[in-house]
């Protein structure tokens, strides 16, 4: 039987009690659900009506609902969503993808700027008691891969719409390219569980995650990530997919403003209260954008 998604209009004080509603998709995920929240929120607070439409799907179909005027805005990630939309694209780092992906988007889309401060790729990590025996970034890292253990977690991803990291494809193959890293080919995990305690244990001496140790269920304190700055991973930073000419210029800011303040830290944060202490999306979203005057 299907499940019918649900709409719930948020209540907030400078909302508007005329005009039409602004209604803001989310997806089967967490993240979907915060970022939904925290941008109808962020809508409310220009003096519009706003509602958040849980349950949408995948990403096909929050591209659908938007095409078919249900909703006007999805959260997104900038990288997976060219991914998508343009599979054959070698765009990675931020400008490139930024420009590969206003190139790709569907008639009738457009994407507000992206969120800086949010940094969802995959992630090369240490045990935090043996950083010191690493550089701080692959960069420099590249001359020292050969010989060293390395392991991925390959289940499911951290975010819930991105697919399984595959260890040749998406690990080998662009560390190689970018870094001239050598790896041999890297041990399997089921999940970053697994990783970690074989981490711990010295069996492998670096691991791969498929996003930000943050997004783990107690935010990977044990872990410390070797950056990326060449980005051998493709950018994957936060950002409102939007139906073209249904928010006006104020809205538009007002969603940029956003961007402007959300880290990769917020954003797990805001998953894990709502994932693991209950706490209401759009409660959740509320304080988030007091917090930072929004």
């Amino acid at each position: 039987m299907a499940v019918l998604a649900t709409l719930a209009v948020l209540a907030a004080s400078c909302g508007s009690d005329s005009g039409p509603v602004l209604t803001v998709g989310a997806g089967e995920s967490t993240q979907s659900q915060v970022l939904a929240a925290v941008y109808a929120g962020a809508l409310a607070r220009t003096g519009a009506r706003t509602a958040v439409r849980d349950g949408l799907g995948d990403r096909a179909a929050a591209i659908a609902a938007l095409d078919a005027d249900r909703v006007v805005a999805v959260g997104e990630v900038n990288g997976d969503l060219l991914t998508v939309l343009d599979s054959g694209s070698a765009a990675r780092k931020p400008e490139a993808v930024t420009a590969a992906l206003n190139a790709a988007l569907p008639a009738g889309l457009i994407v507000g700027d992206a969120a800086d401060g949010t940094d969802l790729r995959p992630t090369v990590v240490a045990a935090a008691t043996r950083v010191a025996e690493f550089p701080p970034t692959l960069k420099d890292l590249g001359p020292r891969c050969a010989g060293l253990a390395v392991g991925v977690a390959t289940g499911p991803a951290l975010d819930p719409q991105r697919a399984p990291l595959d260890p040749h494809r998406d690990v080998v193959e662009p560390l190689r390219a970018v870094y001239g890293c050598e790896l041999a080919e890297p041990v399997s995990f089921a999940d970053p569980a697994e990783l970690r305690k074989a981490l711990a244990e010295g069996r492998i001496q670096l691991g791969v995650l498929s996003g930000p140790p943050s997004y783990l269920p107690d935010g990977g304190a044990d872990l410390v990530a070797l950056a990326d700055p060449d980005y051998a991973f493709r950018a994957a930073m936060v950002l409102p997919l939007l139906r073209k000419g249904e928010l006006s210029e104020i809205q538009l800011r007002k969603l940029n403003y956003v961007g402007g303040e959300l880290t990769t830290v917020d954003l797990a944060d805001l998953i894990r209260q709502v994932r693991e202490d209950g706490v209401a999306p759009n409660e959740a979203a509320r304080a988030w954008l007091d917090a930072h005057a929004l």
